[in-house]
């Protein structure tokens, strides 16, 4: 197994093992479920290389995270707490993608990620504790995605997990209400789990197919299911589509990232975005709009442009007008001055963000200063250019995005201005 497939492996696997060791001795014990599959996993990485990789690695690793639990439970003389009933016996012939759960929702992750959306946590406090347990996110990845301190993600994590040991919560006791009330809370944990994918902090993967292809396949089980068949779903699902139509053509042959305006867009995987296009027709049903509404809106735009200089960014900007009134953020007020900048001029963009009062968390991040060179690189203005794209590079998460940041930047360093 490749390193990069190890990787995927293990990071899918994660994620599953504990929602289902956790159906079995209830989320109380998740830290327990958490060093259990975290052993099992360090013990496939020392084993597996020097035998043959087992016939079934996924009930392998079931069977020593499933072990080494119950002994933990033991040890700490709370077998007796333990749902025995819910206990599945292990032998050559079982594989956990045998076991279901049971209920509304019939699949592990997916119920695992409404258990973690419970309205006993704050919103944040869900988002942390889902991508780190299901989606097997590192405190570095969770803090670039949400724009947080590694410190307040930590202390996130730690409450969020001592209120699930005192809620005593059951996977198999979610009712179907507490489903329909959870989904929006779920749906922002698959697009989080899709961006990371799309555009990852991680040092050596700048795409994460593994990531997307996750998100799709449960925003799909949603789209599906009565629970989470809505308009919002819907749109979801067709920005995730429009966005990784694009993905064989955002990388390089050596693994970077490739700029829009650099793409082959005969690369373009046309199906998909076929398939984006529908699930966009179909979310517009009802009276209700989402930023994913908005969001699929600009995706799709981008997918049906001729080319960059044909982009109909008059259309962007007003999508990201609706944006902003769906989820007021001032990301998004940023990202529209990009779009007013391609539309009418990088004065008007600057002039987008002379009325934006920016939140610490953004001024913290390479995105606002990458958008400030850009602009004011445009502009002309080459030394306040400089000194944003030096402060966007030396924030940026990993290699691959300093790299594309530098690209996009380096052409207006020097020249003179082109809309001021």
């Amino acid at each position: 197994m490749s390193r990069s497939l190890e990787h995927d492996f293990f990071r899918h696997e994660y994620g599953r093992l504990v929602a289902m060791l956790c159906r079995r001795v209830g989320v109380r014990h998740l830290q327990a479920v958490e060093d259990a599959v975290q052993t099992a996993l360090l013990a496939a990485v020392d084993d597996w290389p020097r035998a043959e990789l087992p016939e079934s690695p996924s009930a392998w690793l079931f069977r020593v995270a499933s072990n080494r639990l119950v002994g933990e439970l033991q040890r700490r003389q709370r077998h007796g707490e333990l749902d025995r009933e819910h206990w599945v016996a292990l032998d050559g012939t079982v594989s956990p993608s045998t076991v279901h759960l049971r209920g509304d929702v019939e699949d592990d992750l997916l119920r695992m990620i409404f258990v973690c959306c419970s309205d006993a946590l704050p919103t944040e406090s869900q988002r942390v504790l889902a991508l780190k347990v299901v989606c097997g996110f590192s405190v570095r990845e969770i803090a670039e995605r949400l724009f947080m301190t590694e410190a307040n993600v930590y202390k996130r994590l730690g409450r969020a997990q001592a209120r699930l040991r005192g809620e005593a919560l059951q996977l198999d006791g979610v009712e179907t209400e507490q489903f329909a009330a959870r989904l929006p809370a779920v749906q922002a944990v698959a697009y989080l789990l899709f961006s990371e994918g799309y555009l990852s902090s991680h040092a050596e993967m700048p795409f994460r197919r593994e990531l997307c292809d996750e998100a799709k396949r449960i925003t799909g089980l949603l789209a599906t299911h009565p629970i989470g068949a809505t308009p919002e779903t819907y749109a979801l699902l067709a920005l995730m589509h429009l966005h990784s139509a694009r993905a064989s053509a955002r990388r390089s042959a050596s693994g970077g990232l490739v700029l829009l305006e650099e793409q082959n867009r005969s690369r373009w995987n046309a199906a998909e975005i076929g398939l984006g296009l529908s699930w966009l027709a179909r979310s517009a049903c009802g009276d209700r709009f989402s930023r994913y509404h908005a969001e699929a809106g600009i995706a799709a735009e981008h997918c049906l442009a001729p080319s960059f200089a044909e982009t109909r960014w008059d259309r962007i900007v007003e999508c990201y007008e609706l944006l902003e009134r769906a989820a007021p953020s001032a990301l998004h007020t940023l990202n529209r001055a990009v779009a007013v900048a391609e539309h009418l001029g990088p004065l008007e963009g600057l002039a987008v963000l002379d009325r934006l009062e920016i939140p610490p968390w953004l001024e913290r991040s390479y995105i606002w200063h990458a958008v400030l060179a850009y602009l004011q690189g445009r502009c002309g203005r080459v030394e306040l250019a400089r000194q944003h794209a030096d402060a966007a590079l030396a924030r940026a998460p990993s290699a691959s995005i300093a790299d594309a940041l530098e690209r996009r930047l380096a052409p207006f360093m020097t020249r003179q201005g082109d809309g001021c």
